[in-house]
């Protein structure tokens, strides 16, 4: 019977993901990159696909979930500082692209950046 994979994260590059890989996989979790090796050979693709997906097993999402939250990197403003949601104030925000529409799906650069509260789940502009 096949296992159920969980989504941890997308990311433009494949340089991007290997660090929480390579923790993920020293605390003994099994990871999967998708469309790793697409990128690799055209990293200029990686909007059109969505960037590379970094997967885990279903069962080992909370404690995937719980590193990944310790290493990630939060959203920053221009003076470097996090964003602080508007809504709950936490500083836990990452860029987010709505892409509903089939021009930002073909030309995701002309999207306005957002930010995604990952507390509350509130999208703001900056």
């Amino acid at each position: 019977m096949g296992q159920e994979f969980y989504t941890l994260g997308a990311f433009e590059y494949v340089a991007d993901v290997q660090i929480i890989k390579g923790r993920l996989e020293a605390e003994g979790i099994q990871v999967f990159l998708r469309d790793e090796n697409t990128l690799n050979s055209d990293p200029l693709i990686s909007n059109a696909i969505g960037g590379v997906k970094l997967l885990v097993y279903s069962s080992d999402r909370e404690e995937a979930l719980e590193i990944y939250n310790e290493i990630r990197n939060y959203a920053v403003d221009s003076q470097g500082e996090l964003i602080v949601c508007p809504n709950c104030k936490a500083r836990r925000s990452e860029t987010y692209y709505n892409r509903k529409t089939l021009f930002y799906k073909l030309f995701p650069f002309f999207e306005k950046k957002k930010y995604k509260c990952l507390n509350c789940n509130i999208i703001t502009k900056p």
